[in-house]
């Protein structure tokens, strides 16, 4: 299958990595790939499209290297994926959804052309569903993330030696909780905060001695990393409806998932209780009751974490499901 991928480098989170591991993937199928993409604003991608003559074309992010108004042109069956579920404070789901506020999809070109919609969660299917889009267009297709390799020797001692400290994976920055997790972090529970942004001096000053700020690390160093921690801590407020990249990167190390539920609230919650892959708390409980209950549990469900991911996250089953969809829309 001839399958073209339009993307505009740029986006937050781990979307643009995301995109390169599926285009990854579908060429891996044995299928014909090309990326069409711009970092930044460019001009629109009917050309490629037309040099390329795909069987479907596959839309992610657009804003603002696209914009929307090609898709009306193009006349072959198109997907779109939405990352950003709709709601309210959220600036990128305003940008990726300017119809919310002038009548509904049926004023987006991408949305009103689109033949099928892939959302990353059943709760960012709820939520677009509630904003008027057709529920029948909407389908539920995880990112995967890639399998994660067994350490060599020295990453295993490297990771072993972190193996009773927990870990957090998330921007320094207004609205995503590292904050307010740290000021609530016991001080004789060692973690590891990887990321960075704006909030690093405040993070500083408030963590306790046992907090190290490791800073923005590698996705391959990561990775390596990540099987050799008790458990990871999650507190994210960001896309309500999707569940981060790093959730199914800790799944594919083995490593059980802390979750914090409340206002702003990411879909983890939902997820961990739903896939039985950690354990729910929030930031307003009692912290060090929450450590002692992770810490007795997660040794017995890394195996269950690893089991999830094949399913749910891995790169086969997305595949399988991304091809199924293609196929339907190409017959």
């Amino acid at each position: 299958m001839r399958i073209a991928v339009v993307h505009g480098f740029g986006a937050p989170g781990g979307e643009d990595e995301a995109v390169l591991d599926q285009v990854a993937a579908l060429t891996r199928a044995g299928h014909e790939v090309r990326l069409v993409s711009v970092n930044g604003r460019g001009r629109g991608p009917l050309a490629a499209l037309r040099a390329f003559g795909p069987d479907v074309v596959h839309v992610h992010n657009v804003y603002p290297a696209f914009g929307r108004a090609w898709v009306t042109e193009w006349t072959g069956p198109v997907v779109a994926t939405l990352r950003h579920a709709p709601h309210r404070g959220s600036r990128f789901a305003a940008l990726q959804f300017p119809w919310a506020a002038r009548g509904g999809p049926r004023q987006d070109p991408l949305l009103r052309r689109a033949d099928r919609l892939v959302v990353l969660s059943e709760a960012s299917r709820d939520a677009c569903a509630r904003a008027g889009l057709p529920r029948e267009r909407l389908d539920v297709v995880p990112d995967f993330v890639p399998t994660v390799a067994e350490p060599d020797a020295a990453g295993a001692a490297e990771a072993a030696g972190a193996g009773d400290a927990w870990v957090c994976v998330e921007p320094l920055a207004p609205g995503r909780g590292a904050l307010d997790l740290l000021r609530r972090w016991p001080a004789g529970e060692r973690l590891d905060m990887v990321g960075a942004g704006p909030l690093e001096g405040w993070c500083r000053a408030t963590a306790p001695a046992s907090v190290r700020l490791c800073g923005a690390v590698g996705r391959g160093e990561l990775r390596r990393a990540l099987p050799g921690y008790r458990g990871i801590a999650l507190p994210g407020r960001g896309a309500r409806g999707a569940v981060p990249l790093v959730y199914a990167e800790a799944l594919a190390a083995g490593l059980p998932v802390l979750a914090f539920e409340g206002a702003g609230a990411s879909a983890v919650p939902r997820a961990v209780r739903s896939e039985g892959t950690g354990t729910v708390t929030t930031l307003d409980a009692h912290l060090p009751d929450a450590l002692d209950v992770a810490a007795k549990i997660f040794p017995t469900l890394r195996e269950h974490c690893r089991a999830v991911y094949a399913k749910r996250y891995g790169e086969a089953v997305w595949t399988e499901r991304t091809e199924c969809l293609y196929a339907s829309l190409v017959a």
